[in-house]
């Protein structure tokens, strides 16, 4: 329990840490940002709200200016129980990846998502 709200605690000094510095999101042409948008909308980040590796994981999409849904997979929530039936296990943060024919695709660990968008975004 202790441990819980310790490690609550930390994570909303470094949500709060992190607003305070967030990064610039990169510009581009109309154009560019639109095809950007079209493709972030076959993505949709799960994650908790304090969790270290996810506000990595939202800094990154910020810096890149793309628009992925956040879906957070708080204990009792249908997006917890979708990451763990679809995903196969509660890890945040957590990529869902829908291609054009609705096939799935989880993908976890934030420095792989980030990997994964930065390919993808620039």
């Amino acid at each position: 329990m202790l441990l819980k709200i310790l490690r609550e605690g930390l994570g909303r000094v470094i949500v709060f840490v992190s607003w305070l510095t967030l990064p610039k999101p990169i510009q581009r042409a109309a154009e560019d940002q639109q095809r950007a948008d079209e493709k972030a909308k076959n993505l949709a980040l799960y994650q908790f709200y304090a969790c270290p590796f996810c506000v990595k994981t939202r800094r990154a999409i910020r810096r890149l200016n793309v628009p992925i849904e956040i879906r957070n997979a708080t204990e009792g929530s249908l997006w917890r129980s979708e990451l763990e039936e679809k995903g196969g296990k509660v890890q945040v943060p957590s990529l869902k990846i829908t291609d054009n024919n609705g096939s799935e695709r989880w993908l976890y660990e934030s420095d792989d998502i980030i990997r994964y968008l930065e390919k993808e975004f620039t």
